[in-house]
C-alpha cells in the first residue's frame, strides 16, 4: 500500500471526469492498494455455483460496479452525511474463486475476506449468489465473534439441503446457526413471501431463533414499525446485514435468479435501511444480482444504491461518534 496523508481519498469527481469514464471500481473509489489504510472495503465475490434456479449472479459484481457509475456519491441527502469525507472506503477487487467446487470456493472466500476485515474494518460484499454469506459470516465471526443477522430476502434460506447438497444459496443461514456464527434469538428476516415446500419450514426457522417480517407484514407495520422491529431485535449487538436483491418485487429487480411476486419496492427497502442509523453494523452483502435477466440496469442500480446506503450508514455512525 502507498502512504496516505490527509483526509480520505474519495471517488473520482463526476464533474471533472464524466461518470461513463474513469475507474471501473465501485463508485470509482480507489483500489485497496492505492491507500495506506481504510475503514470500509467493497469486495466482489463472483460465485454462483450454489444457485438452485437461474444462474448468472457470478456476473453481479461487474454489473453492480458498472451501475454504481450512476451514483452521485458526494452527499447523501436523506442521511445528512458526505460518506467519503468521513471514512476511507476502497474497492478490494474480487475474490479469485473457483467455479467448480463449493467447499473450496467457500474456503477461498473466508480466507480472502478474513484478510480484508482484519483489524475491525467493515466489509461489504457484492455477490454472487447467497451462498457467499456463509463464508462472509465465518470471516466476521473470527473478527467479532457471533453476530446478529438482519436478512432482507424473499426466502428464508434456512432449508437443510438441495439434492443432498448441504451448502447452497437456500441453506446458508441454517449452516450459520449450526456453526454458532449467529447470536441466538437476535436475528430477523424481512420481506419473506411466497409458498414453501412444506409448513415445517417455518417451524425449523423459528427453532433457529429467527423472527420473520413477511412482505405483507410491512404493509401493516409500515416503514417505522418495520424499522423499529429490526432495531429492537438486534439491540446494540454487532450486526451483519444481508440483502438478497429478490427482496424487491420483480418490477424493481427483474435481474435475479429466484424472483417472487409481491415484494418490496425500491423506495420501501431504502427507507427501511435509512432508518437503521443506530445499528452496530460490522459488515454485510448485497447478493443475487443476475444481470443477464436485467433490463436497463434496473436491478444493478438498485443494488448499487443499497450498497451506497450501507456505506453511508457506516460513515454516519463514525461521524456521530466523532471517531
Amino acid at each position: 500500500m502507498t502512504e496516505q496523508r490527509g483526509g480520505p481519498i474519495g471517488p473520482v469527481n463526476g464533474t471533472t471526469v464524466p461518470r461513463f469514464a474513469g475507474a471501473h471500481t465501485f463508485a470509482r473509489l480507489p483500489e485497496i492498494a492505492q491507500v495506506g489504510d481504510y475503514d470500509v472495503a467493497v469486495l466482489g465475490v463472483p460465485f454462483d455455483a450454489g444457485t438452485s434456479y437461474r444462474p448468472g449472479a457470478r456476473f453481479g459484481p461487474m454489473a453492480v460496479r458498472q451501475a454504481s457509475r450512476h451514483l452521485r456519491p458526494g452527499h447523501h441527502v436523506e442521511l445528512g452525511v458526505s460518506p467519503f469525507e468521513e471514512i476511507q472506503v476502497v474497492d478490494a477487487g474480487d475474490v479469485p474463486v473457483t467455479p467448480f467446487s463449493i467447499d473450496e470456493a467457500l474456503a477461498q472466500i473466508t480466507g480472502h475476506a478474513g484478510e480484508v476485515v482484519a483489524g475491525g474494518r467493515a466489509t461489504l460484499a457484492i455477490g454472487g449468489d447467497h451462498t457467499i454469506a456463509l463464508p462472509m459470516l465465518r470471516a466476521m465471526a473470527r473478527e467479532h465473534g457471533p453476530v446478529a443477522l438482519v436478512h432482507f430476502d424473499a426466502h428464508l434460506d434456512t432449508w437443510d439441503t438441495y439434492f443432498n447438497a448441504p451448502t447452497t444459496h437456500g441453506t446458508v443461514f441454517r449452516r450459520a446457526f449450526e456453526e454458532g456464527l449467529l447470536i441466538e434469538d437476535h436475528s430477523i428476516h424481512v420481506g419473506i413471501r411466497g409458498p414453501l415446500y412444506q409448513r415445517g419450514d417455518l417451524d425449523d426457522d423459528k427453532r433457529f431463533g429467527f423472527r420473520t417480517i413477511r412482505a405483507d407484514d410491512v404493509d401493516v407495520l409500515g416503514i417505522p414499525g418495520t424499522t423499529q422491529a429490526i432495531v429492537e431485535r438486534v439491540d446494540s449487538l454487532p450486526v451483519y446485514l444481508s440483502v438478497d436483491i429478490d427482496v424487491l418485487d420483480p418490477a424493481f429487480a427483474p435481474g435475479t435468479g429466484t424472483p417472487e411476486a409481491g415484494g418490496l419496492s425500491s423506495r420501501e427497502l431504502l427507507r427501511v435501511l435509512r432508518g437503521l442509523t443506530g445499528l452496530n453494523l460490522v459488515g454485510g452483502d448485497v447478493v443475487e444480482v443476475a444481470p443477464a435477466y436485467d433490463h436497463g440496469e434496473i436491478t444493478s442500480i438498485a443494488a448499487a444504491t443499497v450498497l451506497f446506503d450501507l456505506i453511508t450508514l457506516l460513515a454516519r455512525a463514525k461521524h456521530r461518534s466523532g471517531g
